[in-house]
């Protein structure tokens, strides 16, 4: 059987109803990065796996809005330090399978993971 890991926030109904859906396909170590945080070295490793720290943050945050960081052109370092301060700012959920990162809700990502999971499952 399949074996990866997803972040998410154990509290979001997007998140349980994507898990739900690929369970079927594998077994998931679950982090809820609202209770473990991601660690600065952890951020650092996800940016690393799909090409920049812009592409796992979450701009539809509250917070990002709250903040008035929709207004500024953040520099990925910037975007590396408010990943490792506040976890809402990951883009989620965060599937890591094998050497593969699926990043975020889009039915786009999530048909990815499902056909990947469905290929690797034969």
């Amino acid at each position: 059987m399949l074996r990866g890991k997803v972040y998410l926030l154990k509290t979001c109904s997007t998140c349980k109803r994507i898990l739900k859906q690929v369970k079927l396909f594998g077994d998931f170590e679950v982090r809820d990065v609202k209770t473990e945080p991601l660690t600065m070295d952890e951020v650092d490793e996800l940016a690393g796996k799909v090409g920049g720290y812009e592409l796992i943050f979450n701009k539809q945050s509250q917070k990002y809005r709250q903040e008035g960081l929709k207004n500024k052109d953040l520099t990925e370092e910037e975007y590396r330090q408010l990943l490792s301060e506040e976890y809402t700012f990951l883009k989620r959920p965060v599937f890591v399978i094998d050497d593969k990162l699926f990043v975020g809700n889009s039915k786009t990502t999530i048909d990815l993971l499902t056909k990947y999971l469905a290929s690797t499952n034969k």
